[in-house]
């Protein structure tokens, strides 16, 4: 079965990216106007977010979403046979931050959203910086998908921590420097169990796990994030946010994020992952306790 899946995707990949681009515009439209994947959901969270855009101009934000949504992936079958020096050309950032970091000697923790390309910044980071390069990934239930694209997320020296197993995934790394990668815009699964605070004008719940795992660890944290240039080309900007998360108050830095990603998804609205219900949780007086907002 590995081999089945694994050799067309490897074949397909060796295209141009201009004709794989070609099926990206195929796919995207078939999504947004006759499947209409997840659109509902979409349009809801656009609307939430966005009170003050009318909905001509949702719409068409909508639309650049899908064509960025399906470039993702097409651009994550191009990276099987993607080399070093293609990646580099593809996606720039700019590791001041990290090797300012790495030569003190401190460990880091990057916060990133569900911002396109994300596969494409899995293999492009370890190629910017020194620091061993944690990753934390979510297992694919296909097995066959799973070792595919496990292979290929670790093809420029990524180390992949499964989300299943992070606390035992970890010590090996406990002595010793290291740059985690963690998605911060994810909703908890639990809204009793979670930051709350104001996010796009609505209350909206936060992981704590990030914040307080950078407090506990006493850990430099950077934001980052990621935009198109153009099509197939990226650039991350990142920011350095504090050199030890344990000298800020509770609930600082989650606040930071959050308002470091509201000014990225003013600036690039269609770059973000809206197909995600984003305010499933409705605000609860019980969540008081753990409200963090200004």
């Amino acid at each position: 079965m590995y081999y089945l899946v694994y050799i067309p995707l490897y074949l397909i990949s060796l295209l141009p990216l201009r004709v794989l681009y070609i099926l990206s515009d195929i796919l995207a439209a078939l999504l947004y106007y006759v499947i209409g994947y997840r659109r509902k959901v979409v349009m809801v969270n656009l609307r939430i977010a966005f009170p003050q855009k009318s909905e001509q101009e949702l719409k068409a934000i909508a639309r650049r979403f899908y064509r960025n949504f399906v470039d993702n992936f097409i651009e994550a079958i191009k990276l099987f046979s993607a080399s070093p020096a293609w990646i580099k050309k593809h996606f720039e950032v700019d590791p001041a931050i990290f090797d300012h970091l790495y030569r003190k000697g401190v460990r880091a923790q990057l916060h990133l959203g569900h911002n396109f390309n994300w596969e494409m910044a899995n293999l492009a980071v370890p190629l910017y910086t020194e620091f061993p390069f944690l990753v934390v990934y979510m297992p694919i239930k296909n097995k066959a998908f799973d070792k595919i694209f496990y292979k290929m997320r670790r093809s420029t020296g990524t180390i992949l921590l499964p989300a299943t197993d992070m606390k035992n995934a970890m010590l090996p790394f406990r002595d010793q420097q290291y740059l985690l990668t963690l998605v911060a815009d994810q909703a908890p699964g639990s809204p009793s169990n979670a930051y709350w605070l104001n996010f796009m004008g609505r209350p909206t719940d936060f992981l704590r796990g990030p914040e307080r795992g950078a407090r506990a660890g006493e850990l430099a944290v950077v934001f980052g994030q990621i935009y198109k240039v153009r099509r197939g080309y990226y650039k991350a900007d990142v920011e350095l946010a504090t050199e030890n998360a344990s000298e800020l108050p509770e609930g600082e830095l989650t606040r930071m994020y959050v308002r470091f990603l509201e000014k990225f998804l003013h600036q690039h609205p269609d770059m973000w992952l809206w197909s995600h219900r984003r305010w499933k949780h409705e605000w609860k007086e019980e969540y008081r306790k753990w409200w963090i907002g200004e």
